[in-house]
């Protein structure tokens, strides 16, 4: 493969010369005498060169301010610069803009051809990199977002405009299973950010001395057991995204901090003097009604007009019908792949009873009931015997003819496990009368373990 080579200098001698050389080494080579012929190629043409070989100070500027603006249009392209007369702060910059070398002129050709030929393999690495990160990542486009409905429509538009926009914060609502961790993913890697890293953290999942030390991080001694230091996910996630789920659940003392990075830029650690400089773009995700729980106070609200500037609302799947004419046949090819399966023929009967159901649990219950049925297969046909969907929505009833002290739960993917989790809860503090020591005692579990779930799913109970 013949790689570019552009060379950006007005001694006409010198360039002519350095442009026969390399072109005797098997360089494309380009050469340009100004700064504004590189910008015509660069940006305007998409010329994508590995290697750009420049002097410093040309008739129309500065070619480091040139480096500055434009490394963007060439991300993965090394930069090494030629000067007649060098100065230390143009090479401190030189390197510091990420330039691979500086080197004053006359230059010996041999020194320089070794400079280029390790500057063209690190570039050739970095290339490499960020098209297996780009093909990796390629199915997080709006496309992923399936669906021939309205509301499908929707979503894709504004995920497609906010990947082109550098927002600072947003909030994706819907139900859970709705999609809200694969809208996130689409925002990240779709955007301009999509070669920095993505964080993910789950609010619910972790309590609140957990959550401070994860999202700020902290020095050694700053608490019991914190022995060495700890670079918080905010720090992990500068120059990307920080994707916070379930962000409903986090305590208010903590919603003023995370407030307190996403306007100033900067984190603290905890028992850190020092304010560390982040550029994270927060992606937050809740299935509870952040606007309500604003305005009854069990939310900031500073915080959540802070990041409502953007809402992305993933419709649930019984307000979208339609879009299962899309999206069972790509969950059939999935789990077709995973599992060796061949099933391609889906019933009428089928469908009928997938578009006559509820989903309560959404796209998650449905790639649930999919894979079940997939696994269970035993020829081309979809095997209507293993649908096994509710014939009501919502929480399950308690069958009456089990104890007192049983409950009836389904185990066929239209519940999650934290809906599951949720129910049993809400149904032992109904039978205890909302008492939480003997909700607790009936769940073989603590008072501490019981209280803190009873507030992650917002119930109701009696200390």
């Amino acid at each position: 493969m013949i790689e570019t080579l552009l060379i950006i200098e007005d001694e006409k001698l010198l360039g002519t010369e350095l442009s026969r050389h390399y072109r005797t080494h098997g360089w494309e080579v380009i050469l340009v005498a100004s700064l504004a012929k590189a910008k015509e190629l660069l940006v305007e043409q998409d010329l994508e060169p590995l290697l750009i070989l420049s002097d410093m100070n040309l008739p129309d500027g500065h070619a480091l301010d040139f480096m500055e603006t434009h490394k963007k249009n060439v991300s993965y392209a090394e930069w090494v610069f030629l000067t007649g007369y060098g100065s230390v702060p143009d090479s401190v910059r030189a390197l510091r803009l990420g330039a691979y070398d500086f080197l004053e002129k006359p230059c010996d050709l041999e020194r320089l051809d070794l400079i280029v030929a390790s500057a063209a393999r690190s570039a050739a690495i970095q290339r490499r990199v960020i098209e297996q990160t780009k093909q990796r990542h390629r199915r997080y486009t709006p496309d992923a977002y399936v669906g021939k409905s309205e509301q499908a429509r929707q979503v894709r538009e504004i995920l497609t405009r906010l990947t082109q926009v550098p927002f600072s914060a947003l909030i994706i609502g819907g139900e859970s299973g709705t999609g809200k961790g694969l809208a996130a993913r689409i925002l990240h890697y779709g955007g301009s950010r999509a070669q920095q890293p993505m964080i993910e953290v789950n609010c619910a999942a972790l309590p609140r001395e957990l959550l401070e030390s994860e999202l700020f991080g902290h020095e050694p001694g700053a608490f019991t057991g914190a022995a060495g230091r700890h670079r918080g996910l905010l720090e992990q996630a500068d120059g990307g995204t920080l994707f916070m789920d379930e962000l409903g659940e986090m305590p208010l003392d903590l919603q003023a901090k995370l407030l307190k990075v996403i306007e100033d830029h900067k984190v603290r650690r905890l028992g850190g003097e020092k304010e560390i400089h982040v550029d994270v773009q927060i992606v937050t995700a809740s299935n509870r009604d952040l606007e309500k729980m604003a305005q009854e106070g069990s939310f900031r609200a500073d915080l959540y007009h802070r990041l409502s500037v953007f809402r992305v609302i993933l419709p649930p799947l019984r307000l979208a019908t339609e879009d299962l004419g899309e999206l069972v046949p790509l969950l059939i090819a999935e789990y077709n792949a995973k599992a060796g399966r061949q099933v391609k023929d889906i019933p009428e009967e089928v469908w009928r009873k997938l578009k006559a159901h509820h989903w309560p649990g959404n796209v998650r219950e449905l790639r649930n009931v999919i894979e079940r049925c997939v696994l269970f297969s035993e020829g081309a046909t979809f095997p209507i015997a293993w649908l096994q969907l509710p014939s009501q929505a919502g929480f399950p009833l308690v069958d009456n003819r089990l104890t007192e002290n049983s409950i009836c739960l389904p185990l066929d993917g239209s519940m999650a496990l934290e809906d599951m989790d949720c129910f049993i809860i809400k149904t032992a503090l109904e039978r205890a009368d909302n008492n939480l020591t003997a909700a607790a005692r009936a769940l073989g579990a603590t008072r501490e373990t019981l209280r803190y779930r009873v507030r992650k799913y917002n119930l109701q109970s009696v200390d």
